[in-house]
């Protein structure tokens, strides 16, 4: 029976003559076949150990840990995938060489490069933490789990500050015209519309940070952190967003142990390989065919462990980061761009009436009510000063007051 290891070198193969082997025997085979020592071994059937950055990690992974327990007990056929993670080095006794005239094999240029593009796990990120505004991620989750029941992929862009150490704080979430499908995201961009977007975060002191999607509840049978697809996108767009500290959100549910089923929240970054490889055009961008969504082909060899290949396991390109919250400076009640039903004038109205007791400058700190309001107000004069106002909670000169009321009652 011929079992495939996935550890941070990629996929191998271990050959077991017993079907009915215990744990320690597995064990002693990757030893033995994969040059791993048994006592740097932490073997599970979780693809999350991949994940797992630290031996403290490791440990929680536990299901495999009882030496006496037969592998027949984890269903294992002919095929079936466990993941390794182990400490230290380890060596490959190397191919034999079959020298070519007196100076060995000519090695093309495509080889050279190849073997200076060696993709390994990064494993810090250059972004310390992301926090969400509760309301602003709240706003975002909720849609997509009571109106659209995570059936079809959602995307948006987080707006927030960047701190010199490396905090990311996601502010707001533009939500862009778009597309989504059970296994795909169609961004719509409208650049017009994103001028304003961008008029804004600069008038409230804020920039791009990163990007946000949803996975589809069909997606969460399969087996992947993220699909190829996704990675193709988050690369492509952390790649535009040119900042170091860009960060790639999933938002999907997951299955808690009383069988409901939760919210999740997670983040990463793409690692500077990764954005390095799509930038110089080495991925293969066509994957409507994808055969294994949790692979990237490669245009060319990479090095991924000790052997090239042109198909690196997407994990490899994904660098964890801790999530947190916070209680930002604006509101997201008012409704949001680009959903199902098109913001009117008459939300306007709806807001204003809802808010009656708060301060003026307080009613119109919402994102996407000045959103709205841009799009009637001049990008390079009202925009950033309504925008300063909200910034600083400076009361609202008497000429804007009065237009965006005369707005909101003319609906």
């Amino acid at each position: 029976m011929m079992i495939r290891i996935r550890s941070r070198d990629g996929l191998e193969r271990v050959t077991i003559d017993n079907p009915h082997a215990t744990i320690a025997q597995l064990k002693s085979q990757i030893e033995s076949q994969l040059r791993v020592p048994v006592q740097s071994q932490t073997l599970s059937s979780n693809q999350n150990l991949l994940l797992a950055k630290t031996p403290d990690d490791w440990s929680r992974f536990t299901d495999m840990d009882n030496p006496h327990t037969p592998i027949s007990s984890f269903n294992l056929t002919h095929g079936s995938i466990l993941y390794l993670a182990y400490q230290g080095e380890r060596t490959i006794p190397g191919p034999t060489v079959q020298p070519a005239g007196s100076f060995g094999r000519k090695m093309t240029m495509d080889d050279l490069i190849a073997k200076q593009m060696r993709v390994t796990r990064q494993e810090n990120p250059h972004c310390e933490l992301v926090s969400f505004d509760r309301d602003a991620a709240n706003a975002f989750q909720h849609y997509v789990n009571e109106t659209l029941a995570f059936a079809v992929k959602r995307g948006g862009f987080m707006y927030g500050t960047v701190s010199p150490e490396g905090k990311v704080e996601v502010h707001f979430i533009y939500e862009p015209p778009q597309q989504g499908t059970e296994e795909n995201l169609l961004l719509l961009r409208d650049p017009d519309e994103e001028k304003l977007v961008d008029a804004i975060a600069i008038g409230l002191g804020m920039r791009k940070v990163g990007f946000i999607f949803t996975q589809t509840i069909s997606q969460d049978k399969k087996d992947y952190t993220m699909s190829t697809a996704e990675v193709l996108q988050a690369a492509e767009l952390h790649s535009e967003g040119d900042l170091k500290e860009w960060v790639t959100a999933i938002v999907k549910l997951e299955v808690n142990d009383d069988g409901a089923a939760d919210v999740h929240f997670e983040a990463f970054q793409m690692s500077d390989m990764c954005v390095r490889l799509f930038k110089e055009g080495w991925f293969e961008t066509d994957v409507k065919d994808e055969i294994d969504p949790k692979l990237s082909k490669m245009k060319k060899d990479v090095v991924v462990g000790v052997k090239d290949t042109r198909e690196v396991d997407n994990d490899f390109f994904l660098v964890v980061v801790k999530i947190v919250d916070h209680q930002g400076p604006l509101s997201s009640s008012f409704p949001i761009e680009n959903r199902i039903i098109p913001v009117s004038m008459n939300a306007l109205k709806d807001h204003f009436n809802r808010t009656k007791s708060l301060s003026f400058v307080k009613r119109i700190s919402d994102f996407h009510l000045l959103l709205l309001l841009a799009k009637f107000l001049d990008i390079n004069a009202d925009v950033p000063a309504l925008a300063e106002c909200v910034l600083t909670q400076s009361a609202v000169p008497e000429g804007y007051k009065l237009l965006i009321e005369s707005m909101a009652s003319a609906s």
